[in-house]
């Protein structure tokens, strides 16, 4: 076989991983920005709502990728306003020279956290890059200078084609795909393109710009997650799996001729 071969070959592999594309990951989308750690601090959630408003501002940008940045605009206020944590979140404790005290807390409507012989500690407004220094500030009434040490869980529904659908409970800084992997991870049938995240009816966050954050490999808090939200992996239709199946014939058929 020559370097004829394997240009040809090349060709027409990447001919039919286009063909297969859906459109919106054939278009340029805003950029994600990424200020900060994992689990971003409130300077990052503000750096980053500054450079969504001048995109906003900007007439370099289309009506849809500014309608895209929109939304997170909104997401970030949101979070800066009203915190992080939810019904349903969870948050792992560690107080220094207090063994007695429960290492996981159920963060309640309010939303708040109880501790025994401590009563409740409010969390509205916190988020969860902030929740060590709350907690730590809370105790100080009742503890000689705490040392505390504290990581918000966050409640997830994944369903549809993954191997265990459910409700999970998992770190904040948790890439999106570490996450369908406490779920069984992805099957044959599982249409990963169309992966979707949903938050009561509506969806917020699918195709291109989720994709994006699949590639760059963004943590549930960068994606502006909370409580509840569910990641729906759709099932790969007949049609598709029948087309993938024929191009990939084709493909081999058309490499074993050009390689005689």
């Amino acid at each position: 076989m020559n370097n004829r071969f394997f240009r040809r070959a090349s060709a027409l592999l990447v001919g039919a991983a286009l063909c297969l594309a859906p459109a919106g990951l054939q278009s340029q989308t805003v950029p994600q920005g990424d200020p900060g750690g994992s689990v971003r601090s409130r300077a990052d959630l503000e750096e980053l709502l500054r450079f969504y408003e001048q995109i906003l501002a900007s007439p370099a940008y289309t009506e849809s990728a500014k309608a895209s940045t929109r939304a997170n605009v909104q997401r970030i206020r949101e979070r800066l306003s009203e915190g992080d944590f939810r019904l349903g979140d969870r948050i792992v404790l560690s107080v220094q020279g207090e063994p007695n005290l429960p290492d996981t807390l159920a963060v309640q409507s309010g939303p708040k956290v109880s501790l025994p012989l401590f009563g409740d500690i409010p969390l509205d407004g916190v988020l969860r890059s902030e929740v060590s220094e709350h907690l730590e500030t809370a105790l100080a009434q009742f503890i000689r200078d705490p040392v505390v040490r504290a990581e918000g869980l966050m409640r997830i529904s994944i369903q549809g084609a993954v191997g265990s659908p459910g409700f999970y409970v998992v770190p904040a800084d948790w890439l999106l795909s570490q996450t369908l992997m406490v779920a069984g991870g992805t099957g044959q049938n599982s249409d990963l393109e169309q992966l979707r995240i949903e938050r009561g009816a509506d969806v917020v966050l699918e195709g291109a710009e989720l994709q994006e954050a699949l590639r760059q490999g963004l943590t549930l808090d960068q994606l502006n997650l909370q409580a509840g939200d569910q990641l729906m992996m759709p099932t790969r239709s007949a049609g598709t799996v029948g087309l993938v199946l024929g191009l990939v014939g084709s493909v081999s058929l058309i490499i074993l001729q050009v390689a005689r």
